[in-house]
């Protein structure tokens, strides 16, 4: 992997890192704010959050792997 391409998936591990951490604080939000009365909102939220995580876990592991790889 070039240099360059590896900056690039740096680049989208941040980007979704970003969005994990804006849809965990909606998540928060929602409980600290809303509930119990919007008690029906957890379910879309919370698959909203756990989408984006684990849409960075995915991206950050390619990320170690190509940054290992290059390492050798």
């Amino acid at each position: 992997m070039t240099p360059e391409e590896l900056k690039a998936l740096q680049k989208e591990v941040r980007k979704a890192k970003r969005i994990a951490t804006e849809k965990a604080g909606e998540l928060h939000d929602l409980v600290e704010d809303r509930l119990p009365s919007a008690f029906e909102d957890i379910p879309g939220i919370a698959e909203a959050c756990y989408e984006a995580c684990k849409d960075w876990s995915v991206k950050n592991a390619e990320y170690e792997a190509a940054e290992a790889a290059n390492a050798e």
